[in-house]
């Protein structure tokens, strides 16, 4: 086989964050000689990158390893590579080796700069297992998997230190490492060079970036920067920790020329009582604070946010405070879930777990209620106009252009594929349950 020819294909699972992790090893393969693919059948590296937040995700990630056996016995010569942080669980190499005995490469989070390495050791017929116990400094070299790709996400910083009892990411990713400044600001300016109109900065907890920097210099103060860089469109962030926003940075938000006015804001529970078993570190009037100062500053802002249901302990009273939160703030949107267990946290072992009956029953009263605050959101843009970054064709109507608001708000629209990459500015027609129809007003800036 011509070292040329070599294809991968990297399948994610999981987060922003995992799903940057795959294209850097993606990327990394490419170093190797690997060409990127989409055809199962006829790869010769498949990466897996792993999530382990909810069961959900990893009993379908378990089928999808367990498929690969047939495609391996199909092609002998297919290596699979699987990494990240389900295999950085304590204690479950073994465990997913003895499951999964047709896995060439398992790779943890802490060693992902190592997988070069890994490859080739792999295609010289070894079974290749490292997971390290700690992580190494914060990635500085992350190469692109690809060129001109109109959005792209840039790590910030890697881990986390707050320990959360429902999370197992500080397990799995350690402790928060922030990048060095110069070395995003490198990043995210080769990738505007490349193509990129618009970057979403990625961390744990981006709001606490800069921390354990040995100067002074926060996550305001790298905003503004990025914020500079010319030839980009959009910024966007991820993800933020109520406990850490700071009227600085939402000050820097409103300034900022082309930071997107929109916070994701995890709330998780409406009730102090939860939120204090959780280890959320704040409180309900705390974050409605937060929402109050952002919405002083930037009352245009869109705000989404995370919630949780079914919390070891959360009587029928903490429910509905949290109901109760979803009618006070008026999310644009929010990602809802039901605890789901995770071996190694405290929650885990908490007394009074609650039903999984009593769970479903919650989820789908807040998505219900949250479902009605999307649309309310959504009907209070109609008539507006906002400026759409164009994404392409829309993949339900492709004979239409799809784009996005800053606020995040997936607009479909009639147009010229030409205006893919560019700023227009859209009159909002019609909302949906998830969408809105909109038709443009005039095009702004971006074409190349």
């Amino acid at each position: 086989m011509n070292h040329q020819d070599k294809k991968v294909v990297t399948l994610a699972y999981g987060c922003q964050m995992s799903e940057r992790d795959a294209d850097t090893l993606t990327a990394i393969s490419a170093q190797e000689g690997y060409i990127r693919s989409n055809d199962l059948e006829n790869a010769d590296l498949i990466i897996i990158n792993t999530c382990c937040v909810r069961e959900s995700a990893e009993n379908k990630i378990l089928g999808k390893i367990g498929e690969m056996k047939k495609l391996k016995e199909k092609n002998p010569h297919l290596k699979i590579a699987v990494s990240g942080c389900m295999v950085q669980q304590p204690g479950a190499l073994e465990r997913l080796q003895h499951r999964a005995p047709h896995v060439d490469i398992w790779a943890g989070t802490h060693n992902l700069p190592e997988f070069g390495r890994l490859i080739q050791q792999a295609e010289e017929n070894q079974k290749v297992a490292e997971v390290w116990d700690e992580p190494g400094p914060a990635l500085e070299a992350t190469p692109l998997a690809e060129k001109g790709k109109l959005k792209a996400s840039v790590n910030i910083s890697y881990g986390c230190n707050n320990f959360c009892t429902y999370c197992i990411v500080p397990h799995v990713r350690g402790r928060e490492r922030s990048r060095k400044p110069e070395d995003i600001l490198c990043e995210v300016q080769e990738l505007v060079e490349s193509g990129c109109k618009e970057i979403t900065l990625l961390g744990q907890n981006v709001n606490s970036y800069g921390h354990d920097l040995d100067i002074s210099y926060d996550f305001a103060d790298l905003l503004k920067q990025v914020d500079k860089i010319p030839g980009l469109l959009r910024v966007r962030f991820l993800t933020s920790h109520p406990k850490d926003l700071s009227d600085k940075l939402i000050g820097a938000v409103a300034a900022g020329e082309h930071l997107c006015e929109h916070f994701h804001l995890p709330i998780q529970s409406g009730s102090n009582e939860i939120l204090k078993r959780m280890n959320r570190k704040y409180t309900r009037e705390y974050y409605l604070n937060r929402i109050e100062k952002i919405r002083e500053i930037i009352p245009e802002a869109s705000i989404t946010t995370d919630v949780i249901v079914g919390f070891p302990g959360e009587t029928e009273g903490d429910f509905e405070q949290t109901l109760d939160i979803i009618d006070t703030v008026r999310f644009s949107q929010a990602f809802t879930f039901m605890y789901s267990k995770r071996s190694g946290t405290p929650a885990a072992v908490m007394p009074d777990q609650i039903p999984l009956d009593v769970k479903k029953r919650r989820l789908q009263l807040l998505m219900d209620h949250q479902n009605d605050q999307s649309l309310e959101w959504r009907k209070g843009m109609l008539g507006k106009i906002y400026e759409v970054l164009v994404e392409g064709p829309s993949k339900s109507n492709p004979d239409r252009l799809t784009g996005r608001t800053p606020g995040n708000e997936l607009v479909v629209f009639s147009g010229d594929l030409e205006l893919k990459g560019s700023l227009v500015k859209v009159r909002m027609l019609e909302a949906r349950s998830w969408t809105l129809l909109g038709e443009i007003v005039t095009s702004l800036a971006g074409i190349s």
